[in-house]
């Protein structure tokens, strides 16, 4: 298992089945886990100012078996924070700190990260509302705050759409940029995540592009001698083009990005081809990915090992309902 991945926190039973079967997939046990952080555990507080008891036990366990806590106070401006950013935020910190410092408490120096998740609320319905601008602020001083303290810092990407449409797009970058110039460590919801509950696989690609873009935003500008490109100048001269320029032949194939999804014909050449939309182009995707994929590989005595354990813990009753 050469990746990290997020177990369910909500109760000790269900946090001890996933450090369970993560220590199965490692052929270990929990107990060999303590020291080899594999796994990660988002713990919501039950904001204002309280943390329940089945997200209390899973931070708990999870932290006893040195496996990692994001504490994300879920403060939404005028439901369950102040009606300001600000004062969210103060909320938000106090709320974090507690959850970090009850880490320490279990088990000193066992890894914790700072989860953000503070955004404003319908004024007229109090529906939660995602990448707003106040998300976004709030993300960047989330970032900063994290920072002061010396943690990890977890953000989202999130939209309060219903469709894959404009809104979905632009309320995805708003949250993104607020994640990226936040210093966001961990991206949670990164791709597919539509209005709190639902999901996309045609969103999933769409965010795929734009994590890509994202990505390629942040490789610092190339300034070398060569990307000054006074040789190029002075090559073309005046009133000439780059089109055929030894530069531009030089980097034809890698000068920019490219993009999965996005399409830069002109209007007329895309009717021609068919108007197709971006939300049918990532249908299409996806559809030729999922055809193309095949499982990773997976030893079959972890397999087994695996199968078993599930079919015991169902045979239990599985983990209460808290």
């Amino acid at each position: 298992m050469d990746k990290s991945w997020q177990t369910q926190t909500l109760g000790l039973a269900r946090t001890m089945d996933g450090i369970e079967m993560a220590a199965i997939m490692l052929g270990t046990t929990p107990e060999g886990l303590r020291d080899r952080p594999v796994l990660l555990g988002i713990i919501n507080t039950n904001s204002p100012l309280q943390l329940d008891v089945p997200m209390a036990e899973g931070l708990i366990c999870m932290a006893e078996h040195g496996q990692v806590n994001v504490i994300t106070p879920f403060t939404l401006v005028y439901a369950m924070a102040p009606v300001t950013v600000a004062g969210a935020l103060v909320l938000q910190h106090a709320e974090a700190l507690a959850g970090i410092v009850l880490t320490q408490i279990v088990r000193a120096g066992v890894p914790v990260m700072y989860g953000g998740f503070t955004s404003n609320a319908d004024m007229r319905s109090g529906s939660p509302a995602f990448g707003t601008p106040e998300y976004a602020k709030a993300a960047q001083a989330t970032g900063q705050l994290a920072r002061l303290i010396g943690v990890p810092f977890r953000s989202s990407n999130v939209t309060a759409a219903n469709a894959v449409d404009a809104q979905a797009a632009w309320e995805s970058q708003m949250a993104l940029w607020g994640a990226i110039t936040g210093g966001a460590h961990l991206v949670e919801h990164a791709a597919g995540w539509m209005h709190g509950l639902t999901a996309s696989f045609e969103k999933l690609i769409l965010d795929a592009e734009m994590l890509q873009m994202m990505e390629a935003w942040a490789e610092p500008l190339e300034v070398t001698p060569e990307a000054l490109a006074v040789e190029a100048i002075a090559e073309v001269g005046p009133g000439g083009h780059f089109f055929g320029a030894t530069q531009t032949m030089g980097r034809y194939e890698t000068a920019f990005h490219k993009p999965m999804v996005a399409n830069w014909d002109n209007y007329p050449l895309w009717l021609e081809k068919g108007g197709v939309t971006a939300e049918a182009r990532a249908e299409e995707l996806w559809r030729a990915l999922l055809a193309e994929a095949e499982d990773p590989a997976l030893d079959p005595g972890v397999d087994e090992a695996l199968s078993a354990y599930v079919a015991r813990r169902k045979a239990e009753g599985g983990a209460p309902m808290n």
